[in-house]
């Protein structure tokens, strides 16, 4: 069937495609959901087992392990990680991505991993807590608000925004919503170990009392003649007062007395706080509010604020709501100068269409481009690809690549009208599409084929820029459906041409007709040259600085404060406040935020919280302008240090795409923690002779006292006492014991019962600790069980990676130093180190993310190059035709190497799929220029005229194409994400056009030894 002439016989209905085409576009431009970056699923999960009173050693033998065994049996789990603490087990597991393509598939391994801790909890040792499987990582809180209170307590602040969280977890498209630093209230029963004595009371009576008295109990039912009725007695404890006034039989004669008269009762929250947070330096609670996978970002923090703005009535005076990170705002933001970039590189396109090619041709080209784009929205709607930072950026970086398939065919109707312009139109309309539509399906699947790498790429960063290759896929492939199609119909009933007007060859046509026979005329010495030109490429490739990840231009930068580990969290409180201040006495800021104890909720999705630690703080700092940040960083990242010696303070700026923590890690491995130990500081020893290190650490942090008393079993026993006892009377001395819950409402708050301040507060507080014997009927002091006391130094925590010890020398580089940079400068030393026989040394952070990004290239890539190989073989039937593409494409590295060394960008991730697009690029349009000189001499013309001939003709498209790529691309070099991409399409590019119009040429005649004919000789 011939294409053509059934599209011009069917023009109305194409017309009504075309249509339904444009205003679906539009309609999906409308309903595609909008974020920041592209969604991926977290395939992590926390195995979380309390193991109260062991040490983080026990902790790691005696729970860690058992957990970690039951994990390493499941063959969907990547990797396994675990931090034993002190009392806490804390095991992550990571799920293969082959395992896990979707949120449904994950789902059903993490109901296996459920099963495997139920059948692993048997084996944990007696006085082990229930293991908790926490995969709950995915949410986003996309908007994330502080509520303080001037002049509100805590619990008027709690209330507020419990009250808030619940109306607008019904807004339509909101799928949970979540606090931070939010205060446990408790109710405290402080009794005196004297006041006990001198009551004959011990504490366990008053903990059963306290613990059955508000208990909900059921008394039966009773049979009536008609029904059962059931029997509920009126509870006891209705309100604070009540509980006050417990009644509570002591002694030998069971004389009732009030709870109230032998302690003292009162409200409060839990202490120590676990998590705290400030906002601009004042008491605040975090808000955060995730949309529903797969929603609209945009719509849904719209809908939040309309429903904040309507309950702002209900607000308390002086309790205010503070917006911390609304990704509405930036997803709005982001999308509108992603739309602006590709409706300015669509008028770029236009224009240069326009210029190059007269007005009715230019657009002809152009309504295909806006056609092509309209469609390839209503396929990412279907195939549920949202707008944001990657596909957007696919549809610009497509933009040049969309027009080439349409101005092949355009230029091929208007150069035949233009010899001929008598020629039958439509007969000339469906010769050009039959000569060139396969051809041009081959230039792009192999176009297409250049982009699969990152498309099949199993790592995280192939999920993450993955809708780039599937974005290009189906752009790619309906400009060439509409090339074939709707093109050859807009050109036979559009297209011009002046009858009158000889075509005569331009002097650029002239001088590029020129260069070219002095290139086939001089083989041997051309291809010096081109030798040359490619060795200057590689020497120059060599001054180009690896890289990963860009920074990001977000408004915002963060400061990570690291106090000595065992830090009291109202230290750590004081610490921060200190340092706001610090940070408000430079110019710029706009704004604080304080996590302490904890990282934030998760905001973006590229944020990473840190884990809970009492020594540990986080302060996100807003600023008017992204572009002071470099300085600000520089500079506090200095003064900070200096002011506060005792802490570990790192100063950093958001990046781009996945990844986070530290940058430079390098990780040792073996079974003995004190060896580890010694290998990590000889490790920072030399990260802290290197001025391009900053924040240098270890993440098993320092080590923390630890008292350990000794109890003497003889007298233990003698007393009718256990050592659970006296651990008991201890802990509810120094931190009160839970004994029950009252009900207030819908609130069950616990009660817990202590030693009132001035016992807690003692030197001899464990000394002083009196334990009731019921052998002997009376109370005794701790003191005299004691046989020694002493304070030992202990690990905080262990860490385990695979279920081998793994401690982890950590730091950063220095701001202006790249990662890269800093960790050549201190490689070769650490790799030098001796390591002790069982050890060995790996390198983790950015190093490791990037490489495990490149494997995953490498292992697509071949896949998509033998593809591109194979689609030109079988193009052409022959081997030397793809031979004459192939051996250009290492010659575009010079053009790459310039671009970047001239823009001082890093060879990034983005950078190496630029490259990746770029070979298809070229091999695409060197197809069409192999293709029309094998035409040229298959038509009987002389080889060496027939290679003149075929470049000549295809010179205007091959430059048309690549000026609109060029073009079309220029807006992303304002974007840091795609900034070395498109340096590297733009310099590679043009450098490569260049190639194709005159290496092309000259490989062709080397391979198919084609010589300039000789001159007849004249006498």
């Amino acid at each position: 069937m011939n294409i053509a002439n059934f599209t011009i016989a069917k023009r109305t209905s194409v017309w009504v495609l075309i249509a339904l085409t444009l205003i679906g576009g539009y309609i999906s431009y409308l309903k595609l959901g909008r974020f920041e970056d592209p969604e991926f699923v977290i395939r992590q999960a926390v195995i979380v087992t309390p193991y109260p009173g062991a040490t983080a050693q026990e902790v790691s033998d005696e729970v860690t392990d058992v957990v970690e065994g039951a994990l390493q049996s499941l063959q969907e789990v990547k990797e396994i990680t675990s931090v034993s603490k002190q009392g806490m087990s804390e095991v992550t597991v990571e799920i293969k991505r082959e395992f896990s393509n979707n949120e449904a598939e994950l789902q059903q391994v993490w109901d296996k991993v459920r099963r495997k801790i139920g059948d692993a909890e048997r084996s944990l040792p007696p006085g082990s807590g229930q293991p908790i499987v926490n995969d709950d990582f995915a949410d986003v809180f996309a908007q994330f608000y502080a509520v303080t209170g001037r002049g509100h307590s805590d619990k008027q602040l709690q209330d507020y925004v419990d009250t808030l969280r619940r109306e607008l977890a019904l807004v339509p498209g909101v799928s949970k919503t979540a606090t931070l630093a939010e205060k446990n209230e408790v109710i405290f029963v402080e009794i005196a170990s004297d006041r006990l004595a001198q009551f004959g009371v011990s504490a366990e009576q008053v903990y059963r009392v306290l613990e059955r008295q508000n208990m909900v109990s059921t008394a039966g039912s009773i049979n009536t003649d008609t029904m059962r009725v059931a029997i509920t007695p009126v509870s006891s404890i209705s309100s604070f007062e009540q509980l006050k006034n417990l009644q509570i039989a002591i002694g030998d004669n069971n004389t009732v007395m009030r709870l109230s008269d032998i302690a003292n009762v009162t409200r409060g929250f839990e202490e120590p706080s676990s998590v705290l947070m400030r906002y601009n330096g004042k008491r605040a609670i975090g808000l955060g509010i995730s949309n529903v996978a797969g929603g609209n970002v945009v719509e849904m923090g719209d809908a939040v604020k309309a429903r904040i703005t309507e309950l702002e009535s209900q607000r308390p005076h002086g309790i205010e709501l503070h917006e911390i990170s609304i990704q509405s705002d930036s997803v709005r933001d982001s999308v509108s100068e992603f739309i602006n970039n590709l409706i300015a590189a669509v008028v770029i396109v236009f224009v240069v269409l326009l210029l190059f090619m007269g007005v009715r041709t230019g657009l002809v080209i152009g309504f295909v481009l806006v056609l092509t784009v309209a469609g390839t929205l209503i396929v990412m709607l279907i195939d549920d690809i949202a707008m944001q930072r990657i596909s957007l950026g696919a549809l610009i970086i497509a933009l040049g690549m969309l027009v080439d398939n349409a101005i092949v065919v355009t230029d091929g109707v208007l150069t035949r009208l233009q010899k001929n312009p008598s020629a039958d139109r439509k007969q000339v309309v469906s010769e050009i599409v039959n000569e060139t539509k396969w051809p041009l399906l081959g230039g792009t699947i192999v176009g297409i084929c250049a982009f699969s790498a990152i498309g099949l790429s199993p790592s995280n960063m192939g999920e993450y820029a993955g809708s780039l290759f599937w974005v290009i896929l189906y752009s790619m492939m309906l400009s060439w459906v509409l090339a074939v199609t709707v093109t050859p119909m807009l050109c036979h009933d559009y297209l011009k041409v002046n009858a009158n007007k000889v075509s005569k060859p331009g002097k650029i046509s002239a001088a590029y007709q020129r260069v070219l026979e002095a290139v086939l005329n001089n083989q041997k010495k051309s291809l010096v040259v081109v030798v040359g030109l490619f060795a200057v490429g590689v020497v120059t490739f060599s001054h180009v600085p690896p890289g990963f990840m860009p920074e990001s231009q977000r408004e915002q930068f963060a400061i990570d404060i690291r106090l000595p580990q065992g830090t009291d969290i109202e230290r750590t409180h004081e610490i921060v406040g200190q340092i706001e201040k610090d940070v408000w006495e430079k110019s710029n800021i706009t704004g604080t935020t304080s996590f302490i104890g904890s990282g934030g909720l998760r905001f973006m999705l590229t944020y990473s919280p840190e884990p809970p630690n009492s020594s540990y703080a986080q302060m996100l700092v807003d600023v008017d302008d992204y572009k002071v940040i470099e300085s600000l960083v520089a500079e506090l990242h200095v003064e900070l240090n200096e002011r506060y010696t005792d802490a570990s303070i790192n100063v950093w700026k958001f990046m781009l795409g996945p990844g986070g923590g530290k940058k430079i890690e390098v990780a040792f491995k073996g079974p003995d923690s004190e060896v580890l130990r010694q290998l990590a500081e000889q490790a920072k020893d030399i990260m802290e002779q290197s001025p391009a290190l900053v924040a240098i650490q270890d993440d098993w942090r320092q080590q923390v006292p630890v008292i350990r008393p000794v109890y003497s079993a003889e007298k233990v026993q003698s007393f009718g006492l256990t050592t659970v006892e006296l651990n008991q009377a201890i802990q509810q001395t120094l931190s009160g014991r839970n004994v029950g819950v009252y009900r207030e409402g819908n609130d069950l708050i616990p009660i817990v019962v202590r030693s009132p301040e001035s016992e807690r507060h003692h030197d001899r507080v464990i000394e002083n600790t009196k334990v009731y014997s019921a052998t002997i009927g009376q109370f005794v002091q701790v003191e005299q069980l004691i046989e020694s006391s002493s304070v030992e130094w202990q690990d905080a925590m262990l860490r385990r990676i695979d279920r081998v010890p793994t401690i982890m020398a950590q730091a950063d580089p220095a701001t202006g130093i790249l990662t890269s940079e800093a960790l050549e400068m201190i490689r070769a030393d650490i790799e030098s180190m001796p390591l002790p026989v069982g050890y060995e040394l790996e390198w983790f952070g950015e190093y490791k993310d990037a490489k495990e990004a490149d494997e995953g290239l490498k292992i697509s890539a071949p896949y998509g190059f033998t593809a591109m190989v194979l689609a030109v073989v079988f193009m052409f039937n022959g081997i030397r035709q793809a031979l004459v593409i192939w051996c250009t494409v290492p010659l575009a590295v010079c053009g790459v190497a310039i671009g970047l060394v001239t823009f001082q960008t890093p060879f990034e991730f983005m950078a190496t799929l630029g490259f990746l697009s770029l070979i298809g690029m070229m091999v695409k349009n060197a197809i069409v220029l192999v293709d029309q000189a094998d035409k040229e001499i298959a038509s009987g013309t002389q080889p060496y005229e027939a290679i003149i001939s075929a470049a000549m003709s295809r010179a205007r498209p091959v430059i048309l194409g690549a000026a609109t790529t060029i073009l079309g691309v220029a807006p992303l070099l304002v974007d840091p994400f795609f900034k070395s991409m498109a340096v590297t399409i733009m310099f590679g590019l043009l450098f490569a056009t260049a190639l194709t119009l005159l290496v092309i040429p000259l490989n062709y005649a080397l391979f198919f030894r084609i010589k300039q004919p000789a001159q007849p000789q004249t006498n």
